[in-house]
């Protein structure tokens, strides 16, 4: 049995200061995923025992980034997704061990009025043709922020956010399409129907205390993972951030 981990820290510095440290050896996951790591190798210093780490940052300071702690050492470690031009961000890194792949990935936010949305695109189609890519060698499981809620269940106001970045019919279609390329939500395979189910919440609103969110956050798995699934929930309870981590429980 596994226990990975995937959390948008929103700033790895930050987050060191509001109990990452005590949260991290509490979860003792196998493989604990971070993204918006805003930050240089150097910058901060956490070294927990028993595992390896290996962060990809982007060029532009205090921006994006993802890393990824492991307590098994992996067979191989890439960054990015195949393409130069998803290459400057710091927004993907694969491990490779001997049954599957762990693809950790901060999708880009189309950002206010979609103006990054034409990019956005080209990144879903060049990620999902990578995922499949992998998929066929061995199984997938890829984690992160996808900035994009799914289905109107997936936000406590979709109405009103109809053709907002996240919620955008082309963001939703995009992950449509990567689910029916052969991969499934693993949250939703356990928890179809469950709602009120988010893990960002605006800053501006309040929205956690209300729990006006979204669920953005995913595990992702090649659909012959579905029944290896035995666990997918969202720690709620976890603080330091405005998104909450995400877990995964899987028999490989």
């Amino acid at each position: 049995m596994m226990k990975l981990i995937s959390w948008n820290v929103n700033g790895f510095r930050a987050v060191l200061t509001k109990g990452f440290a005590e949260i991290f050896e509490k979860e003792n996951a196998d493989i604990f995923s971070i993204q918006e790591t805003k930050m240089q190798v150097g910058q901060a210093s956490f070294e927990p025992e028993g595992y390896v780490q290996h962060w990809f940052s982007a060029e532009k300071k205090g921006y994006s980034g993802t890393a990824c702690f492991s307590k098994k050492e992996p067979i191989s470690v890439s960054f990015g997704i195949g393409h130069d031009d998803h290459s400057h961000e710091g927004r993907a890194i694969t491990l490779e061990f001997e049954n599957f792949y762990l693809v950790n990935a901060y999708v880009p936010n189309s950002q206010n009025e979609l103006a990054r949305l034409d990019y956005r695109m080209k990144w879903e189609d060049d990620l999902r043709a990578y995922l499949m890519m992998l998929d066929a060698k061995k199984p997938v499981i890829y984690c992160g922020d996808l900035n994009v809620a799914h289905e109107e269940i997936d936000l406590k106001n979709p109405k009103n956010n109809i053709g907002t970045p996240g919620f955008s019919d082309e963001e939703r279609a995009k992950l449509t399409a990567l689910l029916d390329s052969g991969f499934c939500d693993s949250f939703r395979v356990l928890h179809p129907d469950a709602t009120g189910a988010y893990t960002w919440w605006s800053y501006l609103r309040n929205g956690r205390v209300t729990n006006a969110g979204w669920r953005i956050d995913y595990f992702i798995v090649s659909e012959r993972l579905k029944n290896s699934i035995t666990a997918a929930y969202i720690l709620n309870d976890i603080y330091g951030s405005d998104h909450c981590p995400v877990a995964l429980e899987i028999d490989l």
